[in-house]
């Protein structure tokens, strides 16, 4: 009779099976060039967040290479923003001469603006794709905790990491080193503390939004019915928020550091800094777990962890077999609509990413 573990590793790899990754953008070489030419000839820096744009083309932000990218439909890649050089210069001219200072995250509005966390400059900037112009949206550029109820241009943050837009068209900002996630009313452009206390702290399950402290809210994603779900960096737990029932629940990890669980239920599972979630169509909920360089997958079906892509080691892996790919600390995950899973693979200066057979 097989032992609990063999059975879960089977049903593991059953799964991880339905898959196959390749590389999407980038060489290996870490650079800025190849613009023009195909992507996967491009030398790329540190991908991060990476997103589908309403003009069919995929976007990343490169931490260390200051830079905003764009891959056409045709497979070939341009930087749209930064010039490489770390700062925080350009506001109210062309993107193109601006400065970043480790850009984390991109989210496009309804109107097709473009939206970079700025992470070490402490700000939400904008971009204009019709002129091309950046501005300020939101932070002073101090690091700080002020602004709730005022004009979000001149709150605080300190070191904003993950931003989504919710069902209401808000823009949701993970305020990592403060421990909340602030919400921006579009309409208004007033700022407000949405979730956690400022404190570091234990979230318990079934928990009130309100009032309940959050440990290393670092990045978020809002499923087909609303809910907003958190990847707890320093907790290495995963949270949905019922903003309905105003509650929060715990779905993954247990708190502890790790990489164990895989094939079993996720609430058992040990996660090792998340920092990056995405939610794919069916609502499962894809995580990338930079410090384990894996591709894991809360299934909304069974509750479990399945692991779908990389080792446990670092690396830069080969295409292929999902599970024989090694990655290096990655960071951004984008579940597209066709199912498609885009990977920014950060260390390994790579988008990947993982479709079904």
């Amino acid at each position: 009779m097989r032992s609990l573990l063999a059975l879960a590793l089977l049903v593991q790899s059953a799964t991880a099976a339905e898959w196959t990754i390749a590389t999407f953008a980038g060489n290996g070489i870490k650079g800025g060039g190849g613009d023009g030419g195909p992507a996967t000839a491009a030398q790329i820096d540190n991908p991060f967040g990476v997103v589908r744009g309403p003009d069919g083309a995929i976007w990343f932000c490169e931490y260390t290479g200051q830079r905003i990218r764009r891959v056409a439909p045709d497979g070939s890649i341009s930087t749209i923003a930064g010039t490489g050089k770390s700062g925080y210069t350009g506001d109210g001219g062309p993107a193109l001469q601006a400065t970043f200072n480790l850009p984390h995250e991109l989210r496009f509005d309804a109107q097709g603006n473009l939206y970079v966390v700025d992470m070490t400059n402490h700000v939400v900037r904008k971009i204009d794709l019709k002129t091309k112009i950046i501005t300020t949206f939101a932070g002073t550029g101090a690091p700080g905790y002020s602004g709730d109820g005022g004009p979000a241009a001149q709150a605080q943050f300190k070191q904003p990491h993950s931003i989504q837009f919710g069902p209401d068209g808000s823009l949701y900002v993970c305020d990592i080193g403060n421990n909340v996630i602030r919400k921006i009313d579009m309409q208004t452009g007033t700022i407000s503390t949405f979730a956690g206390t400022g404190k570091p702290g234990a979230t318990p399950d079934s928990a009130p939004i309100t009032g309940t402290p959050l440990k290393g809210p670092r990045s978020l994603d809002f499923d087909k019915a609303g809910n907003l779900w958190v990847a707890m960096r320093e907790g290495n737990q995963v949270f949905k928020m019922d903003l309905k029932a105003g509650k929060i629940y715990h779905v993954a990890g247990t708190g502890a550091k790790g990489f164990t669980g895989n094939g079993g239920p996720a609430k058992l599972a040990t996660l090792s800094g998340p920092k990056g979630i995405s939610i794919d169509a069916a609502g499962n909920a894809w995580l990338a777990d930079t410090e384990s360089h894996s591709v894991r997958m809360i299934n909304a079906k069974t509750g479990n962890l399945e692991l779908i892509a990389g080792t446990g080691e670092k690396g830069d892996g080969p295409d292929g077999n999902p599970l024989q790919c090694k990655m290096a600390r990655l960071h951004g995950i984008f579940c597209d609509a066709d199912g498609t899973v885009f990977i920014g693979d950060s260390e390994a200066h790579r988008v990947r990413l993982l479709k079904q057979k």
